[in-house]
């Protein structure tokens, strides 16, 4: 019951993760030690799966999926999206810099953690995280790309979508800014356009499938080069992250709806010392290292692996 609780606010976390640029519950289950784990559940919904559930083998079906786990990360999303989520989604309208410096701290202390599981530093690894910083920093600093509604960019864009909020330190929303794409998916799903919708979810599905098959296999052949890479990840997504920082804003159009701010990029810039905000921020950074600190105390307390 302790590793279900575990579990469940682990879940909790995820949840509301996706509510801030730059942070996705990919990240969160790296950080809290269940991302192989959760890749590995979700791996198991596949055709044996599907042989258990037609031959009514319940049982085999529950252990086969890692069901007891997926069920308490499910019900902890769920959970937070009709709670904190919402908590978060009002604190980043009113105090986005509060909030951003606060998830900075938490997401720049849980780098020691994650990098402690790496069992040897080699070159291979060393490049890995090298190359994952690049990746991550490359994306945020992308202009986004021109509308495409062919069914093949738009299937693409499911794939890459997907694969990135699997991704710890992506945001799939964001990617669909820099594709071009996200003005023409937000408009599909309040318009219910089956063209872009049914691409679109065939993308995510296959990209669901595939590309958690690929890096539970790469965890396996590679945990370290993997660790580092998604390491790298998810330090380079602290330049999203980042509380000093202005969003260069860029309307979006929706059919039946208002047209819709989104963010493009960002102009950042160094604060300053002699303001009082700067100290806050300073505070609420060490309020997310030590929340960090916490929530490793309480996963080694309920025993690891979770």
């Amino acid at each position: 019951m302790h590793q279900d609780l575990s579990v469940f606010l682990k879940g909790l976390a995820m949840g509301a993760a996706n509510v801030i640029p730059g942070v996705s519950g990919g990240t969160i289950a790296l950080i809290t030690g269940i991302y192989e784990r959760l890749i590995n559940a979700i791996k198991a919904c596949d055709l044996t799966a599907l042989k258990l559930l037609i031959a009514r083998d319940f049982s085999g079906l529950w252990k086969h999926t890692d069901a007891r786990f997926l069920g308490a990360i499910g019900l902890g999303v769920i959970v937070s999206i009709v709670t904190l989520a919402k908590l978060f989604e009002y604190l980043l309208r009113s105090h986005e810099r509060f909030t951003m410096a606060f998830f900075f701290g938490l997401i720049l202390l849980s780098l020691y953690y994650v990098a402690k599981r790496i069992s040897h530093w080699s070159p291979t690894v060393i490049a890995s995280l090298l190359v994952g910083s690049v990746i991550a920093v490359g994306i945020a600093l992308l202009a986004p790309a021109s509308e495409n509604s062919s069914f093949f960019y738009v299937f693409l864009c499911g794939v890459v979508a997907i694969s990135s909020m699997i991704l710890p330190g992506l945001s799939g929303s964001f990617v669909l800014i820099i594709m071009g794409n996200y003005a023409l998916v937000l408009g599909a799903i309040s318009s219910v356009s089956m063209d872009i919708l049914m691409p679109l979810a065939l993308g995510c599905a296959v990209g669901l499938i595939f590309f958690s098959h690929l890096i539970a296999w790469i965890f396996k052949h590679y945990e370290d080069q993997t660790l580092s890479l998604m390491t790298g990840f998810v330090l380079g997504s602290l330049v999203v992250i980042w509380p000093w920082k202005t969003a260069v804003m860029q309307t979006v159009q929706r059919n039946g709806k208002p047209p819709k701010e989104v963010v493009a990029s960002y102009d950042w810039f160094v604060p300053e010392l002699a303001s009082a905000n700067t100290w806050i921020c300073a505070l609420l950074m060490i309020a997310g290292a030590i929340s960090i600190y916490l929530m490793e105390r309480f996963a080694a307390d309920s025993g690891k692996p979770v």
